[in-house]
């Protein structure tokens, strides 16, 4: 996932671009909502779910092994038993041998091991063949048909020879030895069989647990970077906002979760933002020229007079006049109408709301345009303009409107501040090569030490009817505008406003495409 970038640097260059910073909204938004849903919720859900099923399933495994452990246990029990059963009969057929004693419970432990070998069958058969079973069960009945033998030739019976009982004996110590062997050689299988399956459990619950380690750790890993990373995406954004960038943010993943409804909110909300602003400065620059109302009431009232004199004039004695003096007369009038339609011309280029394109501008001129605007209400507080702004200045990067507004706020603020008149500077030079320096000097009042970290906060203001809107919007511009503007004053001496634009580059002449954001 990618971090938040800006694929625009400043210093691209500028081209045409036909999207409104609506559509720019719009289309991030459409985008946003495009995606496919895949919710945080879901992918925690999934994460359990999974995390559960291979628990359950190494459960089951060990389950299985204890299974397994458990039957080859009652295995052993059951072929244990077997073996004791043959180990007495074998003894009772050997007392029988040397003492003549006994053969009937031979008889009937080799019949008890039947029984018990019959019970083990289907296990034996798992464990071996059927062959095997077979075998084993072939073995056990001759065994006892040979006891049965001995029964009907017990010693002192002279009716059978000698070499018949020799016989049936040797049978008889080769088949009770065989099914006994037979019977050990199961037993220890089972208990090597029994070793390696406890071993194997062994070595499948460690490896187990060591599984579900890492499966969680996985799991967290990924979910904490699924929530991490757009929490980091997110600090970047309100830090952008907070520097004055609007830009919509855009989609970074292929799929959109709560984090993407979260960005839909900002971007809507970076919409009203920049309405709001908007708004602000279009209130700053009325608030402007309810400021310079008095000025420009005098700057009215001088040429309507000139005109109601010479219309009255005209009018009382027009058969009296030469056409030569009424020729005069009506130049004169047209030249205050110009005059006073010049000052109206300028008031509306002021306050018309426009959209903002950013061109190259020169300095110079937006800031004659702005002591056009103010000249009256310096004229009437006894304040003098010296300015030097060399005319060979390189043009900055801009929108003329908005860098008017911000000359004309802080030539307001500079001649309110010497209300018993005084001298406004304007410096301007080129700083390092590539930014344009502008000074605003006044020989003014003065701003209080504590009053500095304030100044550029909105509806911050020290005066009277003041709406502290100003310097905050001003602000605002000349950080659009890639720039800075600082402020040091000294109580009692004056205070001075430095401003730095970025030097435009030859071949910006349209606005600029603007900064993406991708989230």
């Amino acid at each position: 996932m990618d971090l938040t970038r800006n694929t625009h640097s400043p210093d691209t260059p500028w081209r045409d671009r036909a999207d409104t910073k609506e559509t720019l909204v719009s289309e991030a938004q459409r985008a946003l909502t495009e995606r496919p849903r895949i919710s945080i919720r879901l992918r925690i859900i999934l994460s359990m779910v999974l995390c559960f099923i291979l628990t359950a399933g190494i459960a089951a495994s060990s389950l299985t092994l204890i299974f397994r452990v458990a039957e080859s246990q009652r295995f052993l029990e059951g072929m244990s038993t077997y073996a004791f059963e043959l180990e007495h009969a074998r003894r009772f057929e050997k007392n029988f041998l040397l003492y003549g004693t006994n053969l009937e419970d031979a008889k009937t432990q080799a019949e008890t091991a039947d029984r018990l070998l019959w019970r083990t069958r289907a296990a034996i058969i798992a464990r071996t063949s059927p062959g095997n079973f077979d075998r084993l069960e072939r073995n056990l009945a001759t065994y006892t048909q040979l006891l049965g033998r001995l029964t009907t030739s017990a010693p002192g019976d002279q009716s059978k020879g000698t070499r018949e009982r020799a016989e049936v004996e040797r049978e008889l110590r080769r088949y009770g030895g065989q099914i006994l062997a037979d019977g050990n050689e199961l037993i220890e299988q089972e208990q090597l069989h029994m070793r390696t399956a406890i071993r194997a459990s062994s070595v499948v619950a460690g490896g187990s647990l060591l599984f579900i380690l890492l499966i969680f750790l996985g799991i967290g890993s990924l979910l904490t970077r699924q929530v991490a990373n757009p929490l980091r995406r997110f600090v970047d954004y309100t830090q952008r906002i907070a520097r004055g960038d609007f830009s919509p943010i855009q989609p970074a993943r292929r799929y959109r979760d709560e984090f993407s409804d979260l960005a839909l909110a900002i971007n809507q909300m970076l919409a009203k933002l920049k309405e709001r602003e908007a708004q602000l400065a279009r209130t700053s620059r009325m608030a402007a020229v309810g400021t310079l109302t008095a000025g420009v009431a005098h700057e009215l009232n001088n040429p309507l007079n000139n005109i109601g004199l010479n219309a009255e004039a005209m009018l009382d004695g027009f058969d009296d006049y030469t056409d030569e003096e009424k020729l005069k007369m009506l130049a004169d009038i047209a030249t205050q109408v110009k005059r006073a339609s010049g000052t109206v011309r300028n008031l509306l280029d002021f306050t018309r709301v426009e959209n903002p394109v950013l061109v190259s501008v020169s300095i110079p001129e937006v800031v004659a345009a702005s002591r056009k605007l103010v000249d009256n209400e310096a004229s009437l507080s006894n304040v003098e303009f010296d300015m030097t702004l060399p005319e060979e200045l390189p043009k900055v990067q801009g929108n003329p409107r908005d860098l008017q507004q911000v000359f004309l706020n802080l030539f307001l603020n500079a001649i309110q501040a010497m209300p018993k008149g005084g001298t406004l500077f304007v410096r301007g030079n080129l700083e390092g090569g590539d930014r344009i320096q502008v000074e605003v000097t006044d020989t003014g009042c003065g701003i209080p030490p504590e009053h500095l970290g304030s100044i550029f906060d909105p509806f911050f203001t020290t005066r009277e009817h003041g709406t502290g809107l100003g310097l905050y919007v001003s602000y605002g511009i000349i950080e659009k505008h890639h720039g800075k503007i600082d402020v040091r004053s000294q109580v009692g001496v004056g205070t001075t406003f430095t401003i730095c634009l970025p030097r435009a580059r030859v071949e910006d002449r349209h606005a600029p495409a603007g900064l993406e954001v991708r989230a």
